[in-house]
């Protein structure tokens, strides 16, 4: 799909789209690549999109993203706002992270995060990571459709 054509999905044709790929023989390596694509090009405001996988060792170590380079390509899970999600076992959204003390800084530009684990038999073996340079960027719209696609993801760990 080009960038024109994603500009126009609404979230029922983002999530149709995206069942479409999960059930495609090359699921596993295609999928988080066409994730992050889609919720790039299609929400102006998901300024940094990424994913963190779940290593053994309770590292998140990031997968494909699109947006400015990360000085966070790893994680522990007992840091930062993305640690928080896997410790909590649920969405975090931070409308401000320059006043949360567990933001771990990217950009300058970031003012606000979203992170939402991906489940696997109940255990989270990876994280949805999306920043936007707006405050309160993202709503409980964005928590469904993110918590949703987490879903689509899952199929492939």
């Amino acid at each position: 799909m080009s960038p024109e054509e994603l500009s126009y999905l609404i979230p029922e044709d983002v999530l149709a789209r995206l069942r479409e790929v999960a059930s495609a023989p090359n699921a596993k390596e295609r999928l988080p690549f066409e994730v992050v694509h889609i919720l790039k090009n299609n929400y102006p405001y998901y300024d940094w999109v990424g994913i963190y996988n779940l290593e053994e060792d309770d590292t998140l170590v990031l997968g494909p993203f699109l947006g400015k380079p990360s000085p966070h390509t790893r994680i522990k899970t007992d840091s930062g706002i993305c640690g928080a999600a896997v410790r909590e076992e649920q969405t975090i959204i931070i409308d401000d992270v320059n006043a949360d003390p567990r933001y771990l800084a990217c950009s300058l530009e970031t003012k606000s995060e979203i992170v939402v684990p991906i489940f696997k038999n109940g255990v989270v073996v990876g994280e949805i990571d999306i920043d936007s340079h707006k405050h309160a960027a993202f709503t409980e719209v964005d928590r469904k459709l993110l918590e949703e696609i987490a879903v689509i993801l899952s199929q492939v760990y």
